[in-house]
């Protein structure tokens, strides 16, 4: 997976100590009845969108771009879904970070889905009944990004 500058900056003086970051995951749909999935390159998982939130980036906007960077898909924000802490986590080189987690709905625009920077290995649009395998987790952010109402904060 890309590791932005800045957390490559931070990891030079903190070494593998926990980083607090934030993150978005945006859960783009299209027509209201298909959503745009991509599968990690690193663990094989189907998954909206996700990514790290640069500093100083407004967090829709950081969804808009992710949704760009690796799916080549171009996608609006229409609301915040839900507002989260992921658990610790430790990466295989060691690293530990945990992640306040924004779930966007996105509304898609233009664009035909593929793995457009290495980090995903497929993307593509899925109907909400005909998912592929997805995690609790990630099921979670979808369900709450399709929803209607207010965002949901924690669990």
């Amino acid at each position: 997976m890309a590791i932005p500058e800045f957390i490559l900056a931070l990891r030079a003086s903190v070494g593998h100590e926990s980083l607090w970051l934030s993150g978005v995951t945006a859960v783009v749909v299209r027509d209201d009845d298909h959503v745009l999935l991509v599968r990690r390159a690193d663990t094989g998982a189907w998954t909206p969108v996700t990514g790290i939130i640069d500093p100083g980036e407004e967090p829709a906007v950081a969804g808009a771009r992710e949704v760009l960077e690796e799916a080549d898909v171009v996608a609006v924000p229409e609301r915040l879904a839900s507002v989260h802490v992921l658990p610790p986590m430790t990466y295989e080189n060691g690293d530990r970070a945990q992640y306040l987690d924004l779930v966007f709905r996105f509304r898609y625009v233009s664009g035909t889905p593929h793995p457009a920077d290495g980090e995903n290995t497929d993307a593509a649009w899925f109907p909400l009944d005909a998912l592929p395998p997805v995690s609790a987790d990630m099921g979670g952010r979808i369900r709450r990004a399709l929803a209607s109402g207010e965002a949901e904060f924690g669990r």
